[in-house]
């Protein structure tokens, strides 16, 4: 037996010092694959069904490998989640002396130079910010970290944050006074000193690619990176392969123009009147857009009545901005940021606005206060390439969901993973007996105007027989809140008392915690909560998917890239948009069985996975439960005496 075998065998240390353990085959084959991977500088994709125990397959013999290992998470949930819990646990159990450092963005620590001059302004949004700024400043004198975190009595979305916290735009870096403090900075010294370091993809991107301190000088050093929830890689890593600004960063700029008005350069009567004037076209420039929650192609903006001219006001007003910065400058260090600050945007807002790169693909997200307006890069498989081949390490890309049918093709090349191995490892769960696969008869088209009555139509059964206890996911906000409104008024008329819930209530940790102790709600979501979700037991017995999610072919980006591979012959759909929504659909049918003991009904309404050739393509992707069209069947699988899988 080797060693990886004892550590995952029945009788090894996993087993003796981690509660609920289970020796799982799937998982001892997939850590074998990954200590390989880390022996030999390889690349490993490798995809884990639910269950599998993914998380220790990959940090057993990441622990054991003696190197440098890089760790990147999909969210900061998770980052938080592997740090505080499954790090330790198996580390305990190894028994190996391996020190480990946590590493987020800026944002998520409190920076003592934007809180002390926070606290010297003394203006806040609320009295809630005025109240927490005071709980900030006990937290940051006492706390090791400063991580916002750990100060659970301040809200994640209260408004003061952006006040005390830093960004890389307004970090004073070296010139700041509190340096020797600086949580950042004391973060990135752990890191830098720690055997492995537990970043998430957004960190790893932004301070790769913009060659930030942090990740940037953590990568020479490092023999594995590995990749968890690696399916939003693709995404995540076109964000920062691309260029682009946000209005928010021109509002930001603003902001602490005035504070340094308020606090150094009291004299510099000009400057009032030169940040209102660029906050008020930045408002403006956001005001020209109807709705929020869009994405807009290059073409459909700048065809927008008054666009030109707002834009052109903003560059006009952060011109003025920057000239009266720049006189003021050389009197203080965090005025000379400021005008350093206004000259990169001006670059941004003409290098946007002029688009040289060929291979960029424009296009502007609206949210409520800010536009985003982006240049994304049409692949990113050559750029992250580059990093892939720096240099000799291993690199692991591990999710539950990143092939077609065991095919990766789709991912490795999204990705520009020519060299990588690829392994598949199915869950250990009975899905036969577990779960039941029903696509309802008689739904229309989905496009069809009346496709979201239909969807609530069909679904009001499976919730009375599941008795509440069910996700409700849509693929758009519309679906989300037209569906939403129609099984509320269905409850009413039907005398149906389960708790109905919808994504946007209150905050998503919120919502699930409200969801599981309810024990028989109703909760619809779109997006949110089609992956990242961990639901165990009866509290969630149903899973109903409106349509399949594939991306809207209004995006800019996707359209675009459709438009590509047509060009050069390829098939778009079946090379591109298929496994996208494929690999979409897994991650939301992947929320209903959780553990061994759970069982319950997986629906899909879209009619296309049944008349459309490809969608035998895509059910053979799910998981492999029963299959039925008949709503008595699902009737019978809730009334049916549960029985025991293991």
């Amino acid at each position: 037996m080797s060693d990886l075998d004892h550590v995952f065998s029945p009788e090894g240390p996993l087993a003796e010092t981690i509660p609920g353990y289970r020796s799982r085959i799937q998982q001892q084959e997939m850590a074998q694959a990954i200590a390989d991977a880390i022996k030999h500088n390889r690349q490993l994709v490798a995809e884990a069904g639910t269950g599998t125990g993914k998380t220790f397959a990959y940090l057993v013999p990441a622990l054991l490998s003696g190197g440098k290992v890089i760790i990147s998470t999909g969210t900061k949930t998770l980052q938080d989640q592997l740090f505080n819990r499954d790090l330790p646990a198996v580390r305990d159990a190894l028994k190996v002396p391996v020190t480990v450092a946590m590493l987020k963005g800026r944002a998520n620590y409190v920076c003592h130079f934007h809180l002390q001059r926070a606290m010297n302004e003394g203006k806040f949004y609320s009295r809630e910010d005025a109240a927490y700024v005071h709980k900030i400043q006990a937290f940051a004198e006492n706390s090791g970290t400063g991580d916002k975190s750990e100060l659970t009595s301040v809200p994640e979305s209260a408004t003061i944050w952006p006040a005390v916290t830093s960004t890389r735009d307004n970090c004073m870096g070296q010139e700041c006074a509190f340096y020797k403090d600086c949580f950042v900075m004391e973060a990135r010294k752990r890191a830098l000193a720690a055997d492995v370091v537990v970043v998430n993809h957004h960190l790893f991107f932004a301070d790769v690619m913009l060659r930030d301190e942090g990740v940037a000088e953590l990568l020479p050093s490092a023999n594995t990176v590995i990749f968890d929830e690696a399916h939003q890689l693709p995404e995540v890593a076109g964000i920062f392969f691309g260029e682009g600004f946000s209005t928010s960063q021109l509002m930001e700029l603003a902001r602490d123009a005035h504070a340094e008005y308020i606090t150094t350069i009291k004299d510099c009567t000009a400057l009032p009147d030169a940040t209102a004037a660029l906050e008020k076209a930045v408002r403006d420039f956001r005001l020209i857009f109807a709705y929020e929650g869009v994405r807009l192609p290059v073409q459909k903006a700048l065809a927008l009545r008054n666009f030109d001219s707002a834009y052109a006001l903003m560059q006009e007003k952060l011109a003025a901005l920057a000239a009266i910065l720049e006189s003021q400058a050389e009197r203080e260090p965090s005025v000379e940021n400021c005008w350093q600050r206004a000259l990169a945007l001006q670059v941004m807002l003409q290098r946007w606005q002029s688009a040289e790169n060929a291979n960029l693909v424009r296009w502007v997200e609206v949210f409520t206060q800010s536009v985003q307006l982006h240049a994304t890069p049409l692949s990113v498989a050559e750029g992250f390439s580059k990093q892939l081949n720096a240099q000799p390490r291993s690199w692991i890309f591990t999710s539950a969901t990143l092939a077609v049918k065991s095919d990766f093709s789709h991912y490795l090349g999204q990705m520009g993973l020519e060299e990588a191995k690829t392994g598949y490892w199915n869950s250990p769960f009975d899905y036969g007996t577990q779960g039941l696969f029903y696509v309802p008869q008689g739904m229309p088209e989905p496009n069809s105007p009346g496709y979201a009555s239909a969807v609530a139509a069909m679904a009001l059964p499976v919730i009375k027989a599941s008795r509440g206890r069910a996700f409700v996911l849509c693929t758009s906000l519309r679906a989300m809140r037209d569906v939403h409104a129609l099984l509320k008024d269905a409850f009413e008329t039907g005398g149906l008392d389960y708790p109905l819930l919808m994504q946007g209530d209150t905050a998503r940790s919120e919502l699930l915690e409200r969801f599981r102790k309810l024990g028989n709600a109703v909760l619809v979501g779109s997006q949110s909560f089609w992956e990242g979700v961990d639901v165990r037991g009866e509290a969630l017995s149903a899973v109903i998917i409106d349509k399949l999610p594939f991306a809207p072919p209004d995006d800019p980006v996707l359209s675009a890239r459709i438009d590509k591979m047509n060009a050069e012959g390829k098939n778009a759909f079946m090379e591109y948009q298929l496994p996208y929504a494929v690999i979409t659909l897994k991650q939301g049918a992947g929320r209903l069985i959780r553990d061994e003991a759970d069982r319950g009904v997986l629906m899909i309404c879209d009619p296309r996975l049944i008349s459309k050739p490809y969608g035998r393509r895509i059910w053979q992707s799910l998981p492999p439960m029963r299959r039925t069209r008949e709503v008595a069947d699902v009737v019978e699988f809730f009334a049916s005496t549960p029985t025991d899988p293991a």
